[in-house]
């Protein structure tokens, strides 16, 4: 599928979306819903493995809301469609590995956005910032999430003040992965997705299903879950032909080949 705000590629099993919306990346309603339709896409697509997510050009890899719409009519509150804002904050089942590569700014909804990405990769002149609190309203999937993902008073004070960190700071409080020079940003995010997309899905997903369900369940409650195959994907990793798979190939001393059954 492409748009004039959305084009995606398909590589194998990855799948590649980019964000090109000049000259700020910003999303309106109409672009989240596309952005859903691609990511359930992507989910229900057993051929597909690994989704990349980036943005158009070098300078944003996304700067939220389009307020611009916003001032023509365009709501905040609007129906987002499938995932809600940008078609990752709340997907269901989506228990594939998603990367963000941060091109370059990424603020506001565009933090979120990565925000619900597994891996970050970041450009070297990225910069990431909170400003909601300067238009007077909350930046609500980030206040939730940003204080699991880095300190608490770190988070707090990016939510409270607005303040921008730079990739590098960014890299020290492990809101992303790792840096990587601008001009070869794509390049390693394609790398790491070929790694990926040659991995095991069954477990991914059933890996993908734990982080998600945990974050909500206590730890006990969360261990019985598991080892009683009370998740679904859980349950169906111990009784395939992948985990028989794994565990003949380590004996073997042989790359294991997963077949997603």
């Amino acid at each position: 599928m492409n748009s004039s705000s959305l084009k995606t590629s398909r590589r194998g099993a990855v799948l590649e979306v980019t964000l090109d919306r000049p000259k700020a990346n910003a999303i309106d309603t109409a672009t989240s819903r596309e952005m859903g339709r691609v990511f359930v896409e992507f989910r229900d697509d057993p051929a597909l493995r690994v989704a990349i997510l980036t943005g158009g050009g070098e300078k944003f890899f996304c700067a939220g809301w389009d307020l611009k719409s916003a001032a023509e009519g365009d709501a905040p509150d609007a129906d987002y469609g499938a995932g809600g804002f940008g078609g990752l904050q709340e997907l269901r089942g989506l228990n594939k590995p998603v990367i963000a590569a941060v091109n370059g700014i990424c603020c506001g909804g565009g933090l979120e956005l990565a925000l619900g990405a597994d891996i970050i990769l970041a450009a070297d002149h990225a910069r990431f910032a909170l400003p909601e609190i300067h238009s007077g309203t909350v930046a609500d999937a980030a206040s939730i999430k940003l204080p699991k993902r880095i300190p608490y008073h770190i988070a707090m004070e990016m939510l409270l003040t607005g303040r921008w960190l730079d990739a590098e700071e960014a890299a020290k409080w492990g809101l992303i992965n790792r840096i990587i020079p601008a001009a070869e940003l794509m390049t390693q995010a394609r790398a790491l997705a070929d790694e990926l997309a040659a991995g095991p899905p069954l477990v991914f997903a059933a890996l993908k299903e734990i982080v998600r369900e945990a974050e909500d369940t206590k730890f006990q409650d969360m261990m019985n879950r598991i080892t009683r195959s009370q998740l679904e994907t859980v349950a169906r990793l111990y009784t395939s032909e992948d985990q028989k798979e794994g565990a003949r190939a380590f004996a073997e001393k042989r790359d294991p080949v997963w077949q997603g059954k």
